[in-house]
């Protein structure tokens, strides 16, 4: 067996989610997932969307080639159903791969694009999940229009240069179920996390869009453990995508304290940071 290509993509944290105002940013994090096209099938463990299927209706969709026997393997850090944005990396690390493979010469938008119309056809996004596909493909922020192609969708963007650490906790599978009116609800919440956007101002928006998410999803506990984390030094707090995970930003120097509150907490923790620069040359 032969490996045709293969390309990565990262993890990404919600700084607004797209449900609320039709407008949606998230920021990339270093979890990392590898995607290899190789010259025989192979078994594919946890696609329970039949992703990888979208993606390949998706690319011949477009006109573009597929090899003539293939195959997928996945080697991924980042947890899935979390909201830690799986489906929209994976979805790039295909494309990338492909693209690769294929010699097809795709820019960034084009793969973002293939990207999200491959996670709407599977059903695996509500919005499209075009802020977090971008997240997962180019380092920093962007504030996104989803309804727009990827090219055209990008509104205000930026980067975060102090050195920060990230705590993931991770809660178990999702339970609520994700209605869109809930979402409408909180506007005035998420609104407040707009602004804070547009302000550059992206520590206060992950928090206050984790509040807007935690009253459209009924998590009082995310508002608990959030708030205890912020008394205890963090910058930031929030849930990120839909839940169940809760992101956490410290400062360096401010970590230690943090570190012994979320490891006495009883749920799986991962450390990481902020991708810094996740360009690649494209074929």
């Amino acid at each position: 067996m032969n490996i045709l290509a293969e390309a990565e993509s990262n993890a990404a944290i919600s700084i607004l989610h797209a449900l609320g105002l039709d407008k949606g940013c998230s920021i990339g994090i270093n979890l990392k997932v590898k995607v290899k096209l190789v010259s025989e099938p192979q078994e594919i463990k946890e696609d329970f969307h039949q992703l990888f299927q979208s993606i390949e209706m998706v690319w011949k969709e477009h006109g573009f080639p597929l090899p003539d026997k293939y195959g997928w393997q996945v080697s991924s850090e980042i947890p899935i159903g979390q909201g830690l944005k799986s489906s929209s990396a994976i979805s790039c690390a295909a494309i990338k791969a492909l693209n690769e493979a294929t010699w097809t010469g795709l820019n960034e938008s084009e793969i973002v694009d293939i990207a999200v119309s491959s996670q709407r056809k599977c059903g695996c996004t509500i919005t499209g999940s075009m802020d977090d596909t971008w997240a997962s493909i180019s380092s920093g922020w962007k504030l996104v229009d989803p309804k727009k192609s990827a090219s055209e969708s990008v509104i205000l963007e930026g980067e975060i240069e102090d050195e920060m650490i990230i705590f993931l906790i991770l809660r178990g599978s999702r339970s609520n179920i994700i209605k869109v009116s809930n979402f409408k609800e909180q506007s005035r919440i998420f609104e407040r996390a707009l602004d804070s956007i547009l302000q550059d101002s992206i520590f206060q928006a992950i928090s206050t869009n984790g509040m807007a998410v935690a009253a459209a999803t009924e998590d009082d506990e995310a508002v608990r453990i959030c708030n205890k984390l912020i008394s205890k030094g963090a910058i930031a707090a929030g849930i990120s995508g839909s839940g169940p995970s809760i992101s956490v930003v410290s400062f360096i120097q401010d970590s230690e304290t943090i570190r012994k509150t979320l490891y006495n907490s009883g749920h799986e923790i991962i450390e990481t940071n902020f991708i810094e620069d996740n360009s690649s040359e494209l074929i």
